[in-house]
């Protein structure tokens, strides 16, 4: 429904604007003279935290930032060290393929274990200690008493992991998937997962809310330690004062989850985000005069991760009209001249979440058919995707082998699309026959060979766009304006419903293992609009068929970020 009045967007954004900085659900907690914060532990009273740069041990106040170094006459034998535990006055971590600990009043590295490989990360819980490697691709457990190996369990991710301990979960973070996985500590089964506001949480522990400090409050905390670019002004260099240099950036933020547990998914940290898409009308000079336009832009998305608040016109007026279960805002311009001018456009005002689906292989074994309507509209070639062809009806036979399970179906197209292409920018979008010979490709392009073939394996699916809003969250109340657009799918599982994946964000690593935090996953910061439609179209009964949209206008694409959501409930 369209809100004539913006005074409902002005309360809520009013109300938002309110500072969380001493909100301790949402406050970011930046260390003073920290580098690079690569442990997390709490004893239930201090937050404690461990800088692999300068090797302090450092307790934080999580609600000033106040920072105290524990360990100031023994740096060194921290220095590069990783992970952070507590258990009984011992603090325990790692360095390269040592497990050390030491007391709280003696800094000291005691050994525990040394293994064949580098380890990452290490949690205690009573009796037990856990330990990760990326090198093994394990979670080990051992005996504390013994130092006796007892099991070990497969990584859920494949990047840099560490991990904490809450009662009867095992919590781990991995750095290259975005993620944090809440897993049974006895049997290693993940129960879900989330998407972390960040990207790269290289550690994690669970402390104390200062506000109501029951132990069933307590927040999960990540830090993040990653170099950041910035412009230095160098007094130095009258000529070119300006130049490119990086700097340490590390803090720790709340992470927010919550498991619906009956819809399969969790959703994680959100924000309040103004977006607006607007048209200039700038035509190309040989441009003839078209009258009586139509022109339809599609409107944000009502979504388990995604609330739209509000949205007004920006411009001129507009009607909406239903495509597809999609809302969608419908223009009219009387005409439109080479030496013609004008805006038009929405505004809208969007809750924006994490989401990560939790499906597993066995639960999808047995399914029911597609619902009508969706093999005429989700299995067919209906935007040049090159199905007929006998290179593309060879992939699609190709990338599944001899697999039946829908999910793992999906997962061997995507891998077996990231195995053969590389991402790169082009100014327009080929067939998916096309780009997947020559090897590189845009999103759009993707886009297209993951949709080709799916389809052919009878595997329902559509695009879903159109925009990210810049990943920055300490970015706020400043217009952010996205470099690009960009597409993903999403693909149906009868009984369950539509689940997204990312078109070629996760292909970073060459042949593989590729992450799957966007497999079945979005991160708070793509704003989802027209599922399986047309995202613009315009027409006139007088139009030239080769006049397009980009003949006649500009677009103009702004994301302001008001405040963090409270977590979600």
């Amino acid at each position: 429904m369209l809100l004539e009045s913006s005074s409902a967007e002005q309360q809520i954004a009013s109300s938002a604007l309110k500072s969380s900085y001493f909100d301790p659900q949402r406050r970011t907690i930046r260390p003073i003279g920290a580098y690079a914060l690569r442990g997390l532990a709490s004893d239930g009273k201090r937050l404690l935290a461990l800088d692999s740069v300068r090797g302090h041990i450092l307790q934080i106040d999580s609600a000033t930032d106040n920072t105290t170094v524990l360990n100031p006459h023994d740096v060194q034998a921290f220095v590069d060290a990783r992970g952070l535990a507590f258990w009984e006055q011992q603090i325990w971590f790692v360095k390269g393929n040592q497990v050390l600990w030491c007391s709280t009043t003696d800094f000291t590295p005691r050994l525990f274990v040394a293994l064949p490989y580098e380890v990452d990360g290490v949690a205690v819980w009573q009796s037990t200690v856990y330990v990760t490697s990326q090198r093994a691709g394990y979670i080990m457990v051992f005996d504390r008493t013994t130092g006796k190996r007892i099991t070990q369990f497969s990584s859920p991710g494949v990047g840099i992991e560490n991990l904490t301990v809450n009662e009867e979960e095992l919590w781990v973070c991995d750095d290259m998937e975005r993620s944090v996985y809440c897993m049974d500590r006895a049997t290693g089964e993940v129960q879900f997962s989330v998407v972390t506001p960040y990207d790269c949480p290289a550690a994690i522990a669970f402390h104390a809310n200062a506000s109501t400090p029951a132990a069933s409050d307590r927040i999960l905390y990540a830090a993040y330690a990653e170099d950041e670019y910035y412009i230095r002004d160098n007094p130095n260099d009258l000529d070119n004062s300006r130049e490119l240099t990086s700097r340490h950036r590390t803090f720790i933020h709340p992470v927010h989850f919550h498991y619906y547990a009956d819809r399969h998914y969790a959703l994680s940290n959100g924000y309040l985000i103004e977006m607006s898409y607007v048209e200039e009308i700038a035509p190309l000079e040989e441009t003839p005069t078209i009258r009586d336009l139509e022109w339809k832009i599609a409107l944000p998305a009502e979504t388990p991760r995604q609330k739209v608040l509000a949205v007004e016109p920006v411009g001129l007026p507009f009607t909406e009209e239903i495509q597809e279960g999609q809302r969608v805002a419908v223009f009219r311009l009387d005409k439109v001249s080479g030496n013609g001018g004008g805006l038009f456009g929405w505004k809208a005002l969007l809750e924006v979440r994490g989401i990560k689906y939790h499906l597993t292989p066995r639960q999808v074994e047995k399914l029911p058919p597609l619902p009508d309507g969706f093999q005429e509209r989700y299995l067919v070639d209906n935007d040049n995707l090159s199905m007929d062809t006998p290179m593309i009806r060879r992939s699609a036979r190709e990338a599944i082998g001899t697999e039946t399970n829908l999910l793992r179906q999906v997962l061997s197209i995507r891998n077996y699309v990231y195995d053969r292409m590389s991402y790169g920018m082009k100014p327009h979008i080929d067939t998916p026959d096309i780009a997947l010979e020559r090897g590189v490709g845009s999103c759009g392009e993707y886009v297209g060979i993951l949709l080709a073939l799916a389809r052919l394996n009878g595997i329902a699916c559509r695009t879903v766009g159109r925009y990210k809003c810049p990943a920055d969250p300490d970015q706020r109340g400043v217009p952010l304006q996205p470099d690009y657009n960009h597409v993903w799918i999403e693909f149906f599982v009868p009984g369950f419903g539509w689940l997204p994946m990312e078109s070629n964000v996760d292909d970073v690593a060459e042949g593989g293992p590729y992450p799957t935090r966007f497999f079945m996953g979005l991160p708070w910061f793509h704003a989802e609009i027209g599922k399986g439609i047309s995202f613009e179209k315009m027409t006139a009964a007088d139009k030239p068929d080769d006049i397009s949209l980009g003949d006649l206008s500009i677009n103009h694409i702004r994301f302001t970020i008001l405040e963090e959501l409270p977590p979600p409930t």
